[in-house]
């Protein structure tokens, strides 16, 4: 059984810029990033933003989405378990939206490459 279920999210922010020449290469950098905030009734919101951009000409290629999802959760889980799993869960959909915005927007879809967020080094809860 599940811990968090998400209930809604919404793209809180879409910035796209596309003023390279056709043809143009384009050399990605990717930043992610992750938080969640806690409130009563064991509700939570997580806030994902993805910055990918030309390395080459961030100025002229650019995408920057900040994704929120609004989850339910279980009381008696940790919750850097909780950081993990709504991640999981809300990673799906931006990655999505990335892609649907940049082929609306007539180029090939940019897609978000998988990120393992286990293997980070995230804040960690406790009495360390």
């Amino acid at each position: 059984m599940t811990n968090v279920i998400l209930k809604t999210y919404n793209a809180a922010k879409i910035d796209f810029v596309n003023n390279l020449e056709s043809g143009t290469k384009i050399k990605f950098t990717n930043r992610y990033g992750y938080s969640v905030k806690y409130s009563t009734n064991n509700i939570c919101v997580g806030e994902f933003t993805a910055d990918m951009f030309d390395s080459e000409n961030p100025d002229k290629f650019h995408i920057n989405v900040i994704i929120r999802g609004v989850f339910e959760f279980k009381s008696d889980v940790e919750k850097e378990k909780l950081h993990v799993e709504s991640f999981k869960e809300l990673f799906p959909f931006a990655k999505s939206i990335v892609a649907t915005v940049t082929t609306a927007a007539g180029v090939p879809p940019v897609m978000l490459p998988p990120f393992d967020i286990e293997s980070q080094n995230i804040y960690r809860f406790g009495n360390n």
